[in-house]
């Protein structure tokens, strides 16, 4: 028995000769892997269901109330000028992702993207209720157009549509909460058009993607496969085939140019359950999500040779070549920093981040005045806006003091404002400084404003900059 060559890898696996997509239809497996994942799935699936429902404070534990450019988490509100946290805290997620490509491959393609989860756990789970294991979808979508057929299809993808409704709608509830969307739902799309065309448009691109396009989006778009390349080394934990057992291919006790035949007896069987339609016999691919139903499969077959479980294994480049380990890797350590650095800076920011969120503004107009009084003295007059913002969940009352400067007077026409929750003001200050004759000397100076929360007892200073005649 000649051995076959090797399959080239210059095109993607669902592509044919002729350049079309070969539709995929993976077929059932049962392993350790195929029944830890439902758990995963329906628990990620859980966690974003009820998210929304959870309350908090008063609010959704997780809500993108953009008209408001307000951030609710788990009881901690943000603003738009809480980007530094933001920032930060992406890094940290970012950063998290890196590591854990690092270690573990797409380990989160296979176990936990929402791609994934709800294209295994809903839609394919759908489909093999109403159509059957792989091979009999295969078999209905190559057979002619009959009743049942038409019946099938029809079905699958009216519960698909549903289902689509349902996501968007959950989705649409994490930007304007769960009351909102109901509420929403029940009067005209005339009187929430916004909200309508969001809602429609994300049930449309979920029906399309999750009923068609299914396995491109992580081949096509997504660009996370594409650089796991340069996130792995050879000790970064893979889904890998065993080639030093496994390899030259044959038959059950067959003989290859010679050679007594390797474990893989070329049954393909880990082919066909593959989700993305590789053979992982080829090595690490840009399509392998990491699944591991090539592994529960060969495994099966394995067993039932009486040979040992493992041709097809989690296991890093050098474990499959059978060399050690490498103990030290500072790429783990250089990634790990950069992520602590993120994770730490927005956890202290969340930390010390007070219920008041003070700025100083400026009214529109003229940026000072210069006035001269009857004893001869020079005042210029700036006005600003301290802007106060009470992101906590009771009212609070805040009092603005500014302490006595030499030269410096200050009227506060507003010196006190009680704010309900989520409530902002803004409080004005006439800051008169008494100059030379020529005004000169009052510009680049700071005064401090300290805006005091009679809820807490804590106090918010800022600085109030203000503008002059400059010098020529």
């Amino acid at each position: 028995m000649a051995r076959e060559p090797a399959p080239t890898l210059d095109r993607l696996a669902i592509i044919d000769d002729q350049g079309r997509r070969q539709k995929v239809q993976p077929a059932d497996v049962q392993g350790r892997f195929e029944r830890l994942k439902p758990w995963v799935r329906w628990i990620l699936i859980g966690v974003f269901v009820a998210l929304p429902w959870i309350d908090v404070g008063g609010h959704p534990a997780v809500l993108f109330d953009l008209p408001a450019r307000r951030f609710h988490l788990f009881g901690h509100i943000f603003g738009s000028g809480d980007i530094f946290w933001l920032f930060f805290m992406a890094m940290a997620v970012g950063w998290a992702l890196v590591v854990s490509t690092a270690l573990w491959g797409r380990v989160w393609c296979g176990w936990a993207c929402p791609q994934t989860v709800y294209l295994e756990a809903v839609f394919r789970r759908i489909e093999r209720i109403i159509e059957g294991s792989g091979a009999k979808r295969m078999a209905l979508d190559l057979g002619p157009w009959n009743r049942s057929k038409i019946f099938k299809k029809v079905l699958k993808w009216t519960l698909w549509l549903i289902a689509s409704f349902v996501i968007a709608h959950i989705f649409l509830s994490f930007f304007v909460s769960i009351p909102a969307v109901v509420t929403m739902m029940l009067d005209s799309p005339l009187e929430n058009w916004s909200a309508f065309l969001i809602a429609a448009s994300a049930t449309a691109v979920t029906y399309f993607n999750f009923g068609w396009f299914r396995e491109q989006t992580c081949l096509i778009i997504c660009p996370y496969g594409r650089l796991q390349s340069a996130m792995h080394d050879p000790d970064s934990i893979t889904v890998g085939y065993d080639k030093k057992r496994g390899e030259p291919r044959g038959k059950l006790n067959s003989v290859v140019d010679g050679v007594p035949a390797g474990d893989c007896v070329d049954c393909r069987r880990c082919v066909v359950v593959c989700p993305t339609g590789i053979d992982i016999r080829n090595g690490l691919q840009m399509e392998c999500i990491a699944c591991a139903a090539c592994v529960d499969a060969c495994d099966d077959i394995m067993r039932k040779l009486h040979r040992p479980e493992g041709l097809i294994r989690y296991d890093s480049e050098r474990g499959l070549a059978g060399e050690p380990k490498q103990k030290a890797r500072l790429r783990i350590a250089a990634y790990l920093g950069v992520g602590l650095v993120g994770l730490i800076i927005a956890v202290a920011y969340a930390v010390t981040s007070t219920a008041l969120v003070v700025r100083v503004t400026r009214p529109q107009g003229a940026p000072f005045l210069i006035v001269k009084s009857d004893d001869g003295q020079t005042r210029v007059q700036n006005t600003v806006l301290v802007h106060v913002e009470n992101r906590a969940t009771a009212p609070a009352v805040v009092q603005i003091v500014v302490p006595a400067i030499d030269g410096v007077e200050v009227i506060s026409p507003i010196a006190t404002a009680r704010l309900k929750a989520q409530e902002r003001t803004d409080m004005p200050l006439l800051i008169r400084v008494i100059t030379k004759a020529d005004g000169l000397g009052v510009d680049g100076r700071v005064v401090p404003v300290t805006v005091h929360n009679e809820a807490d007892g804590k106090d918010v200073i800022v600085e109030a900059r203000l503008v002059g005649p400059r010098a020529p």
